[in-house]
């Protein structure tokens, strides 16, 4: 199995931290965010995507070509449209069925694996609060319906981690633009789910790091992520 790995951006709300380095690659406890995404992995996966652009030579130094025997290949996303347009860039590399994580958020290895045992499928994180996210509208069977953006009341609770398994039919969509430049992976996968079943998987436990006080609060429920 493969996995696409999303490291390609610039990190720009992280400022001054990203200046020198790309957000992937910041550290907790002595080493990159990154590598502890890599460590969720389960073992089915022997094939890694990296998708790169800003500062990328930084991951391709630190991690080369291969991680815990698993052979890496690094895409570079010449134009950063968007997590929709990063898995464009790969669809040369990417064969019938696929993980896709972000390279600066932190998952449970039991998340993953999970995820990685359906066909197409989302990893979904449960907030109090939803009206500041998109949020997945679903059926009885926990299968995606549509996603609702900021929506003002609580009904539904489940939000986007970043995780996904899909499969190549991915590429017979056209890309859903979220803005003038860039296009939605979680959008587009919405159209996929007209005409397929997409479930949506709930977290153990997850945290994104998007802003300077993540990392100090990352640092201190980093246990509960490692294997």
């Amino acid at each position: 199995m493969q996995a696409v790995i999303l490291a390609a951006g610039k990190g720009t709300r992280m400022a001054p931290l990203t200046y020198d380095i790309p957000k992937p690659m910041l550290q907790l406890r002595g080493k990159p965010i990154l590598e502890y995404t890599l460590n969720t992995l389960p073992k089915e996966v022997d094939e890694i995507i990296i998708v790169i652009n800003y500062l990328g030579q930084h991951i391709q130094e630190y991690f080369g070509q291969e991680f815990q025997g698993k052979k890496i290949i690094y895409v570079t996303q010449e134009k950063l449209d968007g997590t929709g347009g990063a898995i464009l860039a790969c669809k040369n590399v990417l064969k019938e069925n696929f993980l896709i994580l972000m390279g600066d958020d932190l998952y449970h290895p039991k998340d993953i694996q999970k995820l990685s045992e359906e066909n197409l499928a989302i990893l979904a994180c449960e907030v109090e609060n939803p009206t500041r996210f998109g949020v997945f509208k679903t059926d009885e069977k926990n299968r995606l319906l549509e996603i609702i953006e900021k929506p003002k009341s609580s009904e539904y609770k489940l939000v986007n981690a970043g995780a996904y398994v899909l499969t190549d039919k991915f590429f017979d969509y056209d890309l859903v633009a979220i803005s003038e430049t860039e296009f939605g992976l979680p959008q587009t996968i919405a159209k996929m789910a007209k005409d397929f079943d997409v479930k949506i998987i709930p977290t153990t436990a997850w945290q994104p790091v998007g802003y300077p006080e993540d990392l100090e609060k990352a640092e201190k429920i980093l246990d509960k992520f490692l294997k």
